[in-house]
């Protein structure tokens, strides 16, 4: 779809154009994952917050953790369900602008609720008897909301860029959602000035919580490697797996969305990551959590026998 004038009023988001024959199977499947985070995380979320035996920083961080997953899900799947269902793939202009601004909030704030986390798991296991002075409910809250704050600001910075930017060639977008590289490209303005002040502020906020991260478990692993027993060192590298294995896959894509080199950059490649972050991860991590997590089973089991006794 060209457009000849400089003003566009909505985009088209082409998504699996180039499978037409699957769209109805795509849907389902997107359907039964987009259920099943919004169940799972739902029902974290509220264990964690009404559950008195969950009141704990740990379980405050994780219940922000689940609203960041439920969140970036809603952003994106039912968008892409009603592609899939009813081929309306077109989305306005501030619609558009605004999946730009929540991706952002969403994507940086996750960075800071995980280094959070690494941080409460570094305390608890390397100064176990000074946990509640350095990890208390006060600076755990603290914690949640500078991370939800820098990302609305980050956020409000790039819906303002992108904003600033041209269209003026075409308004189709071959992404599943409105992403700032894709939107980038199809601008017809010179972008290099708005790249570079992307650029700079996205490296400085992703270098504090990455470097919180990685210092942080180099401090675990370290002290875990100190303690004698095998099954003492078994149960408290257990502790953290959960976290350590949700950090990987988070690292993970991210990695492969954003540090691939140009050579081998590709909007397919960019769809499926973006699948695993807006619908897999989202949908993981709640049994991540609560399978590796013997509080969370036996909560589970109170509350089935609370409804079914």
């Amino acid at each position: 779809m060209k457009v000849q004038n400089f003003s566009i009023s909505e985009f088209v988001l082409l998504g699996f154009h180039d499978l037409p024959d699957f769209q109805l199977v795509l849907f389902f499947i997107f359907l039964v994952i987009y259920v099943t985070t919004l169940v799972g995380n739902s029902l974290t979320t509220v264990l964690f917050c009404f559950d008195p035996h969950f009141h704990s920083p740990m379980y405050i961080l994780l219940c922000n953790m689940s609203v960041l997953d439920m969140s970036f899900t809603s952003m994106v799947l039912p968008k892409l369900l009603d592609m899939f269902l009813t081929g309306n793939n077109v989305i306005s202009y501030h619609g558009c602008i605004s999946q730009v601004f929540f991706f952002v909030v969403l994507m940086v704030s996750e960075y800071f609720i995980l280094a959070a986390m690494a941080y409460d798991r570094y305390v608890a296991i390397c100064h176990p008897l000074r946990y509640s002075y350095f990890m208390s409910q006060q600076v755990c809250f603290w914690m949640a909301w500078t991370s939800w704050s820098i990302g609305v600001i980050e956020g409000i910075l790039y819906a303002i860029l992108i904003s600033s930017c041209t269209f003026c060639q075409s308004n189709e977008i071959d992404h599943l959602f409105c992403d700032m590289k894709p939107l980038i490209k199809l601008s017809c303005s010179d972008t290099r000035t708005i790249e570079t002040v992307i650029l700079g502020p996205s490296v400085i906020i992703a270098f504090f919580p990455s470097t919180m991260t990685l210092v942080s478990y180099i401090y675990i692993i370290s002290t875990i490697l100190k303690i004698n027993s095998k099954e003492g060192r078994h149960k408290t590298f257990s502790t953290c797996s959960s976290h350590l294995t949700v950090i990987l896959l988070f690292y993970g894509m991210v990695l492969g969305m954003y540090m691939r080199p140009k050579s081998s950059y590709s909007m397919d490649q960019d769809k499926v990551f973006a699948i695993l972050y807006a619908g897999v991860i989202p949908m993981l991590n709640p049994l991540i959590y609560s399978l590796k997590n013997q509080e969370v089973k036996k909560a589970l089991c109170r509350i089935k026998k609370q409804l079914f006794c």
